[in-house]
């Protein structure tokens, strides 16, 4: 279903379930109306900054439905086991059994620990994902993905657990800080660059109307993301085949953010370095041409910035690369555009490549 459709909602089709995607301006306030009949303890799981602001849509839209808090710390660096494990025990102490509930309210870092806490409560309970950032709205909160990370690389513990239903609001962005917005707006610079070539064009051609948040190009840039990933999961839930392209700048943006330790850059950030480094290599390795190198560069110029990388080694990421999970049997995996709207996915790389690509990346 189309962008234009008075009230977009994609479908995500597993073998095991399927679910909706609500694309739409107020969708929170339909929140009560995915929650099953028979539900027990309904836990809100967010944390203090998102309920200051968004509690009190999230209130109207729960309307009568009774509902804990559950809050979890900010920040990617506390995106670990130790936080899940306190919110388990809050939830044990506030009557949550089998039959609970959890509603995963704020930004990627809640999706990811909320969704992880439903999937390993009990053994697995229901979640409901609601985004609150415009880089969780196109990418955590859909697909099931869920997890934590190890001091050594990034969602490195988690598993696959698909919500109940996703409800993506675009006018919950009123309110979010500049940066969070261009960092999901590279998130949405991916969606093109690899499967969505028109979306590509829409960024390029129309960067006033979208760095301005004009109502309709965020809803179109917004729905185009997220019909592209509920496509791609449908057709790939556990990252077997053709999901993996989703991965584009991750391998490189997540040996960023460990080796900065979580704390220099936001993840959409780090992901646009990473697709620097993807566009790079690609070019390097022979797969893209010199023409789109220039033009996705320039696209991710233009949408930026992204934070000084000064101080940060090569060597060390390339060392870093190895712990990625998407590394298999010690063959690093990257994603390489061939053009824009289409990636494949590559091993056995040489190493002066990688080493080369990361420095020009990095400059």
């Amino acid at each position: 279903m189309g962008y234009n459709v008075p009230m977009p909602t994609f479908r995500v089709d597993t073998p095991l379930c399927s679910y909706p995607v609500v694309v739409e301006r107020g969708a929170i306030a339909q929140t009560a109306s995915h929650i099953p009949a028979k539900t027990g303890k309904v836990f809100v799981v967010s944390n203090q900054d998102v309920l200051q602001q968004q509690g009190p849509a999230l209130g109207r839209g729960l309307g009568e439905t009774a509902h804990e808090l559950i809050y979890l710390p900010p920040g990617e660096s506390k995106k670990r086991l130790g936080p899940v494990e306190h919110a388990a025990e809050e939830m044990i102490r506030r009557g949550g059994d089998r039959s609970s509930l959890v509603v995963a309210f704020g930004g990627g870092i809640v999706n990811d620990m909320g969704g992880f806490l439903a999937a390993i409560f009990m053994r697995g309970i229901p979640v409901i994902q609601i985004p609150t950032t415009l880089l969780a709205q196109v990418d955590a909160a859909i697909g099931g993905k869920t997890g934590v990370n190890l001091q050594c690389g990034k969602n490195l513990i988690g598993s696959f657990h698909q919500p109940l239903a996703v409800l993506i609001d675009p006018a919950l962005l009123e309110t979010l800080p500049e940066r969070e917005y261009r960092a999901g707006l590279y998130e949405i610079l991916k969606a093109g660059v690899i499967r969505e070539p028109s979306l590509f064009r829409y960024l390029a051609e129309h960067s006033r109307e979208v760095l301005a948040r004009e109502p309709a190009a965020v809803d179109r840039i917004i729905a185009d993301a997220v019909r592209m990933k509920a496509e791609v999961v449908s057709g790939d839930e556990r990252e077997a085949d053709v999901r993996r392209i989703l991965n584009f700048g991750h391998t490189f943006g997540h040996a960023l953010e460990a080796e900065t330790g979580y704390t220099q850059f936001l993840h959409g950030e780090a992901v646009a370095w990473g697709m620097r480094a993807a566009v790079y290599l690609g070019e390097l390795a022979g797969y893209l041409s010199a023409e789109d190198s220039v033009e996705i560069l320039e696209l991710i110029e233009s949408y930026g910035p992204i934070p000084p990388l000064t101080g940060v080694s090569a060597d060390n990421l390339l060392g870093r690369l190895v712990h990625d999970k998407k590394t298999v049997q010690g063959r690093v995996h990257f994603v390489l555009p061939i053009r824009i709207g289409e990636v494949t996915v590559v091993s056995g790389i040489d190493e002066k490549l990688v080493r080369e690509a990361i420095r020009s990346a990095l400059n």
